[in-house]
């Protein structure tokens, strides 16, 4: 009995990748070419066998990873059968004969029959396959008709790729949703996660429509470009993958990633860990970069080019936005200006908006590191950073890949790219952390100190990867962080403490009765009495969950962690009640002079500035002060606002915008005319307010809110003297939100008996004492909701 051609044929094929893979003798690129070259030799062998021959009409083309010659292990064979349309009755023996040994032999494969004219029909409709066919490489037969599909797609490519630009892009992030970010996943996806494989040949696909620089040009100043290094190394890790999961995979697991690394050389599976991160962040930045500069290449279509767009639009001192991204103001110097690379962050952060490549080397290069102790500036703008719900990881991301970030947390290096030791942990330790911040952002507006929750968000895991409890570790990291960002001496005690008890309400509720009285005063014991820390503890826990994985926070969880603090504030006292501050001798001869008056003088940084404003009191007042204020481009960072002698004595931490410190002959000018009825303040701002939100929009949409955001918040406090109501509102703050809800106080017919307003970071706490014509629970809801409606 003869034996079955086909069946031999399928078995030398298998053996031979068999031996190869069991040999142990190769690997990396000599086992990728040897791989390619068993598996075109075999091709071509059977092409022979078939009759493909050159010039017969049929050709055999290889795509994906055989046409780039990058097999690993166990990657399919990908290949387009080319036919002419000459010999139909050959067409289904010539295919059979190519895919069933394939089959047999139990290799992956991929596989299409396609005329010219067809495969251009399927290039035109489906970008995936225009982009896979843009890999096409001859393998056998007739070399002309192959030259003649490869030339016709890639031509079809470079004429159609302008238009098909936004289809790319949306593919490519919807593939990113399915599959994560490779640089921050415990256990990535070296394929098709973002960081990956194919967002590097989807780069390539883009330079080869001249849409951006490609490969080699993405860093021209080496000689071996940053992208083709992390390439390599996906390419490497991809390869032993396959060796060691003796399998088709693509996710690198925990339980392979030790012998992954051994195999490479590389350490053991955190060093691994992050020799991947390290690729993929290289990734993800060259293709953020590279979207943006195929995006301007194709430039702007149909009545969008009649739109007049601004050139440059300020967003912050020495902060500019131009052509969708943040770049440096022509006069910024970040040789002399330390705070810059903040702005820089928060305003990218802020607005939705990358940052400039070139903005961001000269950043690295110039910008030298910020003083300590940290002005109150400084500490301001990481805080609006760190409040920037899940827009803080992009930002931050953009100035760990240039070393900024570094320079402003030293102790960063310890957890970046650090894996997790628990499988629960679906982030990277880095990664991680500004998933906690990301999360502490949408409860800022729950707690009296937001930025002690963003700060101890961003550190409370910083002692992994030392070795030792981290929690005792990170406490002792911390102290010296505080002292560097200028927090008082109490602010420190307290964000110390949040990191060394951040797991102390999570492990209570599970392993004791929250509601016996003998573990409400142990927890209360624990953190020395002390109300807010207690209330930070269970919103960082709350963030803390949430970043760590799906299914982690849940409502028996925060029912349990809620009720816990709320029973441990009422044994502590409850929650404090606030108190005017006294006004200083100064400013009350101030008062006493009476008439319209504004004074400013130096606060607490060089661009802060403390301002008084006396007016004759009066319904109203406050609002016309916050207005000329918000008017000049001045941030309240707090204030205190009291009457004295007959006059309203209102006083002003302002920071500016953008430009110098306030002028206080302007600012008088402008309160004086709005408390004499000659200028309606309100409308002025309003009208430049709606410009500018205008401006700021042509051409474009709104800059959309983060997904993860702090609602505001309205909540009534007991006072201290008979028939008056502390209202507190804690809301994400802008220049204009003091006049607007002081107006709708004044407008309810409300007398303000005095207020305190602190701005810590992005989030107001404002606290308001009322007198209210009808002191019932209907009109406080009406107030609260009329209040809320103008945050």
């Amino acid at each position: 009995m003869n034996a079955d051609p086909t069946r031999s044929s399928a078995e030398a094929l298998a053996a031979g990748r068999t031996s190869l893979l069991a040999s142990g003798d190769l690997h990396g690129q000599a086992l990728r070419d040897a791989l390619a070259d068993h598996v075109e030799a075999w091709l071509a062998g059977r092409a022979d066998e078939l009759g493909v021959v050159d010039g017969g009409g049929f050709a055999l083309v290889a795509v994906g990873s055989l046409g780039r010659r990058e097999m690993v292990g166990y990657s399919d064979v990908d290949l387009v059968l080319v036919h002419d349309d000459r010999h139909p009755d050959r067409l289904a023996d010539v295919a059979d004969g190519f895919w069933y040994p394939i089959w047999d032999a139990g290799i992956g494969l991929d596989h299409s029959v396609r005329s010219v004219p067809q495969a251009m029909k399927v290039a035109r409709e489906d970008v995936t396959a225009a982009l896979g066919l843009l890999d096409a490489r001859f393998i056998a037969g007739d070399a002309d008709l192959a030259s003649l599909m490869t030339s016709s797609v890639r031509g079809l490519w470079r004429a159609e790729a302008r238009m098909r630009l936004p289809e790319v892009i949306d593919s490519a992030r919807a593939r990113w949703d399915r599959t994560g970010e490779i640089a921050h996943r415990a256990e990535p996806d070296l394929k098709n996660g973002r960081g990956g494989l194919r967002d590097i040949q989807l780069l390539d696909a883009l330079a080869f429509a001249q849409l951006t620089d490609g490969l080699g040009r993405f860093d021209p100043g080496r000689v071996e470009s940053p992208l083709r290094t992390a390439y390599s190394d996906l390419l490497a890790v991809r390869t032993e993958l396959h060796l060691v999961a003796g399998r088709a995979r693509d996710q690198v697991r925990a339980q392979d990633a030790d012998e992954i690394a051994a195999a490479l050389d590389v350490g053991d599976r955190f060093d691994l860990s992050r020799v991947i991160s390290h690729a993929a962040r290289t990734t993800s930045y060259a293709v953020d970069a590279g979207f943006r500069t195929a995006q301007n290449a194709v430039g702007r279509r149909g009545l969008s080019k009649l739109r007049r767009m601004p050139l440059r639009r300020p967003l912050d001192e020495g902060v500019v936005e131009h052509g969708g991204e943040v770049v440096l103001a022509k006069n910024a110097m970040p040789s002399t200006d330390p705070g810059l690379v903040l702005r820089v962050a928060s305003a990218s952060a802020r607005n939705r908006l990358p940052i400039n490549g070139q903005a961001l080397a000269r950043l690295a290069n110039y910008a030298p590191a910020i003083p300590t102790p940290w002005s109150a500036e400084d500490l301001s703008d990481l805080l609006v950073l760190l409040a920037s719900g899940d827009d803080v990881v992009g930002a931050v991301e953009a100035l760990d890949a240039t070393g900024l970030w570094e320079t402003i947390l030293p102790e960063w290096p310890a957890v970046r790219d650090l894996p997790p030791r628990d499988a629960i942990h679906s982030w990277t330790v880095d990664r991680h952390l500004l998933e906690a911040v990301a999360y502490a952002g949408a409860l800022t507006t729950s707690v009296a100190r937001p930025d002690l929750l963003l700060l101890g968000a961003l550190l409370h895991d910083l002692g992994k990867g030392r070795g030792g409890d981290h929690s005792v570790i990170g406490a002792d990291l911390v102290g010296p962080i505080a002292d560097r960002f200028g927090l008082w001496p109490d602010d420190r005690r307290i964000l110390v403490e949040l990191v060394r008890h951040h797991l102390l309400l999570p492990t209570v509720v599970t392993r004791r009765d929250v509601t016996a009285p003998e573990t409400i005063a142990w927890v209360a014991d624990q953190v020395g009495g002390d109300r807010v820390l207690v209330e930070l503890l269970g919103a960082l826990a709350e963030a803390d969950s949430r970043a760590t994985g799906p299914g982690v926070w849940n409502d028996w969880k925060a029912t349990l962690i809620g009720g816990l603090v709320d029973r441990v504030v009422d044994h502590l006292g409850g929650h404090e009640t606030p108190r005017p501050e006294p006004l200083a001798p100064e400013i009350s001869a101030l008062a006493e002079a009476g008439g319209v008056q504004v004074h400013s003088a130096r606060a607490g940084g060089p661009n802060m500035t403390s301002v008084t404003m006396i007016a004759p009191d009066g319904r109203g007042v406050l609002s016309k002060m916050s207005a000329v204020l918000a008017l000049a481009d001045l941030q309240a960072h707090s204030a205190t606002v009291r009457t004295h002698a007959g006059s309203a004595v209102n006083t002003f931490v302002v920071m500016p915008t953008f430009g110098t410190p306030p002028d206080a002959v302007l600012l008088r000018q402008r309160l004086a005319a709005a408390v004499d009825g000659g200028l309606d303040i309100h409308a002025v701002l309003a009208k430049r307010t709606a410009e500018r939100g205008a401006a700021a929009r042509v051409g474009d949409a709104a800059v959309p809110a983060s997904r993860i955001a702090a609602p505001p918040r309205v909540r009534w406090l007991g006072a201290d003297q008979p028939g008056q109501d502390l209202l507190e509102l804690r809301s994400r703050d802008d220049a204009g939100l003091l006049a607007r809800v002081a107006g709708e106080l004044e407008q309810a017919g409300l007398d303000i008996a005095w207020a305190s307003v602190a701005t810590m970071g992005a989030t107001a706490v404002d606290t308001f004492c009322l007198t209210l014509p009808e002191r019932s629970d209907d009109a406080r809801e009406a107030l609260a909701k009329a209040v809320l409606a103008v945050c």
